[in-house]
């Protein structure tokens, strides 16, 4: 399968069953022990990703591209501490949430916009480019392109997440694809971490700070790479 049946394939799904699951994930309500472990996983690492950036001292007025945001998990938030923020997403369905719910916020936020659009599409300049939880969608190929565009429009720093591929993760993934279930996303890429470190290197950024979120059913290594 090429990679435009890949993102074909994940935009119908995150408008389709993969939507309905994952807008209960990353949610309050009630969901099963599986979901709940990924919800919590991810919640870690937006969390990670907003202490980074409030530990600088320069959030509010800090012009920040969220790219891949799902249903606002971190644009969101990255907003009413004053970033200005710009918001997309694959999916129509899953920016619609977004926007349902950073309207629910109490105060209008007017430092956010959201757009329905492939990372490939994003223009303009930001300080810092965010891409949390997308790269799983990209094979190794493809994922090179992508970040390289991501560097392309990010003026400072790249922060990025991805699922580490090591022997263990490969297993479990490979274990994991023998009980197939309707709402389940078709296909998920891991990545060698000095693979990710050499493309951003050759990009022309360095890591500065590190992380890894490890939950039961959830796996990411959090890189922010900045400028030489």
């Amino acid at each position: 399968m090429n990679f435009v049946d890949d993102k074909t394939i994940v935009r119908q799904y995150f408008n389709s069953t993969g939507f309905d699951r994952w807008q209960r994930i990353y949610g309050e309500g009630q969901v099963n022990k599986v979901q709940l472990d990924i919800r919590t996983g991810h919640q870690k690492t937006v969390d990670t990703v907003i202490e980074w950036l409030q530990a600088d001292g320069n959030l509010p007025g800090l012009c920040v591209c969220d790219a891949g945001c799902g249903v606002g998990s971190l644009s969101i938030p990255l907003a009413d501490a004053g970033a200005i923020v710009c918001a997309s997403d694959i999916s129509e369905k899953m920016v619609a949430e977004a926007y349902d719910r950073a309207t629910a916020v109490p105060g209008k936020l007017y430092n956010i916009s959201f757009a329905a659009q492939d990372l490939e599409a994003l223009t303009g300049k930001f300080h810092t480019v965010i891409c949390l939880d997308v790269l799983i969608h990209y094979p190794q190929d493809k994922a090179a392109k992508m970040i390289a565009h991501l560097s392309s429009i990010a003026e400072s720093r790249l922060i990025l997440s991805f699922a580490p591929k090591t022997l263990a993760l490969t297993a479990l993934k490979k274990i994991g694809e023998l009980f197939p279930g309707p709402s389940k996303t078709t296909r998920a890429y891991q990545h060698r971490e000095a693979d990710i470190i050499k493309i951003l290197e050759n990009n022309g950024f360095v890591i500065n700070r590190t992380a890894m979120t490890s939950t039961s059913f959830y796996y990411s290594r959090l890189v922010e790479a900045v400028r030489k």
